[in-house]
């Protein structure tokens, strides 16, 4: 497997060891990762699950413990300017598609990049509530070459093709997105975040000598692996959550990467949250913490892009 596919995979057995889904899902989405069912449940083992029961998925709509501070209605940040969807030219004459948010009065912009679900309205969402913050946003669809997110009708199977993409188109289509964001967005600083796979896309790209960036928010994001960010210049806000454990393992080579480059930068684990935890239609959905840390990136962003 590659390290996508893996952490796709991971992601999977987590999710059901956490009981959002049964042991029956958890097989399917891994099959559709290319896993056989002795590789599935040995992985599904690995991450704690019972190998021979199935946690209860966990009820609804009563919510989990990590979003009892707050209900998924209420999500962090203004309510969210209106999306357009728009296409551009991507690399090897792909055409790529976006949703794009216009802050009224930009103080710079930044590129968004999807979970594993590809581009969904979370997604738009949080590229309107930038905009409503006073930063433009460009949200990415990285499925833009298979026809967009919107063509697969079951996110299993969207996230199965992400897995099968390669890190450099995904490098490309990143790359072609940042130089729309500069055009739309004429002298504005530019600034990037992303959320569970795009934070892992985020790193990816400060791995990837783009000199663009001014500022980075990746959020829980695995860091590639022989990550080196000699090629930015982005001032770069690492959120973790402190039940984390898998992607929190790769935060110690984070910080080393970040300052074998130089780069100006800080890591922060928000306690008692786990990973997701600001994606307001999940299961591990925390609205207090989650203000907590639209606040922290506005203010990194307002530092580093205004």
């Amino acid at each position: 497997m590659t390290p996508i596919q893996r952490y796709l995979a991971e992601e999977v057995a987590h999710d059901h060891v956490d009981g959002l889904i049964p042991r029956r899902e958890a097989l399917r989405r891994l099959a559709l990762l290319g896993l056989g069912l002795p590789a599935a449940t040995a992985l599904l083992t690995a991450c704690g699950a019972s190998p021979t029961s199935s946690p209860s998925p966990a009820p609804s709509p009563s919510p989990s413990p990590e979003s009892a501070t707050s209900p998924p209605a209420s999500p962090a940040g203004p309510s969210p300017l209106p999306t357009e969807a728009i296409t551009f030219a991507g690399p090897e004459g792909a055409t790529l598609q976006a949703a794009w948010a216009a802050a009224q009065e930009p103080k710079g912009a930044v590129l968004v990049i999807h979970e594993n679900r590809g581009l969904t309205d979370h997604i738009r969402s949080v590229a309107g509530r930038l905009a409503a913050s006073g930063y433009s946003a460009l949200a990415l669809d990285l499925l833009s070459r298979e026809g967009g997110t919107a063509t697969f009708t079951d996110t299993a199977t969207a996230t199965a093709k992400l897995g099968e993409i390669t890190d450099e188109r995904f490098v490309a289509d990143m790359k072609a997105a940042v130089g729309e964001l500069g055009k739309r967005a004429d002298g504005a600083k530019l600034g990037m975040m992303g959320f569970c796979f795009g934070g892992g896309m985020t790193w990816l790209l400060l791995s990837s000598a783009e000199p663009r960036l001014s500022a980075a928010v990746p959020f829980y994001g695995p860091l590639p692996d022989n990550a080196d960010m000699a090629g930015t210049k982005a001032a770069v806000l690492g959120v973790y959550a402190e039940q984390d454990d898998r992607v929190n393992a790769t935060r110690a080579a984070a910080q080393a990467a970040l300052e074998k480059a130089g780069l100006t930068h800080e890591l922060v684990t928000f306690p008692g949250v786990g990973h997701a935890f600001f994606n307001d239609t999940g299961q591990r959905y925390n609205g207090e913490v989650a203000g907590q840390a639209y606040e922290r990136v506005l203010a990194w962003f307002g530092e580093h892009l205004s």
